[in-house]
Protein backbone atom coordinates (compact mmCIF):
# COMPACT_ATOMS: atom_id res chain seq x y z
CA UNK A 1 0.00 0.00 0.00
CA UNK A 2 1.42 3.34 -1.05
CA UNK A 3 1.24 6.59 0.91
CA UNK A 4 -1.69 7.95 -1.08
CA UNK A 5 -3.70 4.75 -0.63
CA UNK A 6 -2.83 4.71 3.10
CA UNK A 7 -4.12 8.28 3.40
CA UNK A 8 -7.33 7.40 1.60
CA UNK A 9 -8.05 4.09 3.40
CA UNK A 10 -6.57 4.44 6.92
CA UNK A 11 -6.62 8.13 7.91
CA UNK A 12 -10.42 8.50 7.54
CA UNK A 13 -10.76 5.83 10.25
CA UNK A 14 -9.22 8.21 12.81
CA UNK A 15 -12.53 9.41 14.36
CA UNK A 16 -13.97 5.91 14.54
CA UNK A 17 -10.77 4.56 16.16
CA UNK A 18 -10.62 7.55 18.51
CA UNK A 19 -14.22 7.02 19.67
CA UNK A 20 -13.54 3.32 20.17
CA UNK A 21 -10.37 4.05 22.19
CA UNK A 22 -12.21 6.70 24.23
CA UNK A 23 -14.83 4.15 25.31
CA UNK A 24 -12.06 1.92 26.62
CA UNK A 25 -9.72 4.51 28.12
CA UNK A 26 -12.06 7.25 29.43
CA UNK A 27 -9.41 9.91 28.78
CA UNK A 28 -8.98 11.67 25.47
CA UNK A 29 -5.20 12.04 25.71
CA UNK A 30 -4.77 8.29 26.24
CA UNK A 31 -7.16 7.53 23.39
CA UNK A 32 -5.28 9.85 21.04
CA UNK A 33 -1.98 8.21 21.98
CA UNK A 34 -3.45 4.80 21.23
CA UNK A 35 -4.81 5.87 17.83
CA UNK A 36 -1.48 7.42 16.93
CA UNK A 37 0.33 4.21 17.92
CA UNK A 38 -2.22 2.18 15.91
CA UNK A 39 -1.51 4.32 12.83
CA UNK A 40 2.22 3.76 13.31
CA UNK A 41 1.77 0.02 13.54
CA UNK A 42 -0.43 -0.02 10.47
CA UNK A 43 2.14 2.08 8.62
CA UNK A 44 4.90 -0.38 9.47
CA UNK A 45 2.87 -3.24 7.95
CA UNK A 46 1.50 -1.19 5.03
CA UNK A 47 3.02 -3.61 2.52
CA UNK A 48 0.83 -6.44 3.89
CA UNK A 49 -2.41 -4.45 4.26
CA UNK A 50 -3.60 -5.35 0.75
CA UNK A 51 -3.76 -9.00 1.89
CA UNK A 52 -6.43 -8.28 4.55
CA UNK A 53 -10.11 -8.61 3.75
CA UNK A 54 -11.03 -5.64 5.98
CA UNK A 55 -8.35 -3.11 6.84
CA UNK A 56 -10.88 -1.33 9.06
CA UNK A 57 -11.36 -4.48 11.16
CA UNK A 58 -7.59 -4.82 11.46
CA UNK A 59 -7.30 -1.17 12.56
CA UNK A 60 -10.01 -1.72 15.19
CA UNK A 61 -8.24 -4.86 16.46
CA UNK A 62 -4.87 -3.08 16.68
CA UNK A 63 -6.52 -0.18 18.56
CA UNK A 64 -8.26 -2.57 20.96
CA UNK A 65 -5.04 -4.47 21.68
CA UNK A 66 -3.10 -1.25 22.33
CA UNK A 67 -5.83 0.00 24.69
CA UNK A 68 -5.84 -3.29 26.59
CA UNK A 69 -2.05 -3.19 26.88
CA UNK A 70 -2.23 0.32 28.30
CA UNK A 71 -4.93 -0.68 30.78
CA UNK A 72 -2.88 -3.69 31.92
CA UNK A 73 0.16 -1.49 32.42
CA UNK A 74 -1.89 0.83 34.66
CA UNK A 75 -3.23 -1.92 36.88
CA UNK A 76 -1.00 -2.30 39.91
CA UNK A 77 0.50 -5.68 40.51
CA UNK A 78 -1.15 -7.54 43.33
CA UNK A 79 1.18 -8.15 46.25
CA UNK A 80 2.21 -11.66 47.09
CA UNK A 81 -0.42 -13.09 49.43
CA UNK A 82 2.28 -14.41 51.73
CA UNK A 83 3.69 -10.94 52.30
CA UNK A 84 0.39 -9.47 53.44
CA UNK A 85 0.00 -8.95 57.16
CA UNK A 86 -3.42 -8.92 58.71
CA UNK A 87 -3.86 -5.94 60.98
CA UNK A 88 -6.59 -6.53 63.49
CA UNK A 89 -6.17 -3.05 64.89
CA UNK A 90 -5.03 -4.53 68.18
CA UNK A 91 -1.41 -4.39 69.29
CA UNK A 92 0.64 -7.54 69.12
CA UNK A 93 0.40 -9.37 72.46
CA UNK A 94 4.20 -9.42 72.77
CA UNK A 95 4.35 -5.66 72.20
CA UNK A 96 1.55 -5.15 74.68
CA UNK A 97 3.43 -7.10 77.31
CA UNK A 98 6.63 -5.14 76.65
CA UNK A 99 4.76 -1.84 76.97
CA UNK A 100 3.14 -2.92 80.22
CA UNK A 101 6.52 -4.03 81.56
CA UNK A 102 8.13 -0.73 80.58
CA UNK A 103 5.31 1.26 82.19
CA UNK A 104 5.69 -0.72 85.43
CA UNK A 105 9.45 -0.07 85.46
CA UNK A 106 8.92 3.64 84.91
CA UNK A 107 6.38 3.78 87.77
CA UNK A 108 8.93 2.08 90.05
CA UNK A 109 11.63 4.52 88.95
CA UNK A 110 9.34 7.48 89.60
CA UNK A 111 8.62 6.10 93.07
CA UNK A 112 12.38 6.12 93.73
CA UNK A 113 12.76 9.86 93.00
CA UNK A 114 13.00 12.52 95.70
CA UNK A 115 9.53 13.60 96.85
CA UNK A 116 9.54 17.01 95.11
CA UNK A 117 10.65 15.55 91.74
CA UNK A 118 8.22 12.67 92.13
CA UNK A 119 5.31 15.07 92.72
CA UNK A 120 6.26 17.35 89.82
CA UNK A 121 6.73 14.55 87.27
CA UNK A 122 3.44 12.92 88.27
CA UNK A 123 1.57 16.21 88.00
CA UNK A 124 3.10 17.04 84.61
CA UNK A 125 3.41 13.69 82.82
CA UNK A 126 0.70 11.61 84.46
CA UNK A 127 -2.03 14.10 85.38
CA UNK A 128 -1.30 16.54 82.53
CA UNK A 129 -0.92 19.80 84.46
CA UNK A 130 0.91 22.69 82.80
CA UNK A 131 4.14 23.96 84.37
CA UNK A 132 2.50 27.26 85.38
CA UNK A 133 -0.31 25.33 87.12
CA UNK A 134 2.18 23.15 88.98
CA UNK A 135 4.09 26.26 90.08
CA UNK A 136 0.87 27.81 91.35
CA UNK A 137 -0.21 24.65 93.20
CA UNK A 138 3.18 24.04 94.81
CA UNK A 139 4.00 27.70 95.38
CA UNK A 140 7.37 27.24 93.64
CA UNK A 141 8.84 29.43 90.89
CA UNK A 142 8.31 28.22 87.30
CA UNK A 143 12.08 27.91 86.79
CA UNK A 144 12.36 25.58 89.79
CA UNK A 145 9.55 23.40 88.43
CA UNK A 146 11.25 23.18 85.01
CA UNK A 147 14.60 22.37 86.61
CA UNK A 148 13.17 19.64 88.85
CA UNK A 149 11.16 18.18 85.98
CA UNK A 150 14.23 18.10 83.76
CA UNK A 151 16.34 16.41 86.45
CA UNK A 152 13.62 13.86 87.19
CA UNK A 153 13.19 12.94 83.52
CA UNK A 154 16.92 12.69 82.99
CA UNK A 155 17.34 10.42 86.00
CA UNK A 156 14.47 8.15 84.95
CA UNK A 157 15.79 7.96 81.37
CA UNK A 158 19.29 7.02 82.53
CA UNK A 159 18.04 4.41 84.98
CA UNK A 160 15.60 2.95 82.45
CA UNK A 161 18.32 2.61 79.80
CA UNK A 162 20.65 1.08 82.36
CA UNK A 163 18.01 -1.51 83.34
CA UNK A 164 17.41 -2.40 79.67
CA UNK A 165 21.14 -2.70 79.06
CA UNK A 166 21.54 -5.04 82.04
CA UNK A 167 18.68 -7.22 80.79
CA UNK A 168 20.27 -7.61 77.37
CA UNK A 169 23.47 -8.97 78.87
Amino acid sequence: MELETFKIVILPLREKLLNFAMRMMQERADAEDIVQEAFLRLWYIRGKLDGYHSVEALAMQVTKNLALDKLRARRPEAPDIGSLAIDSGLPDPAEQLEQQDAAARIRRLIAGLPTVQQTIIRMKDVEGYEIAEIAEITGSPVEAIRSNLSRARKRIREQFLQLNKQEQL
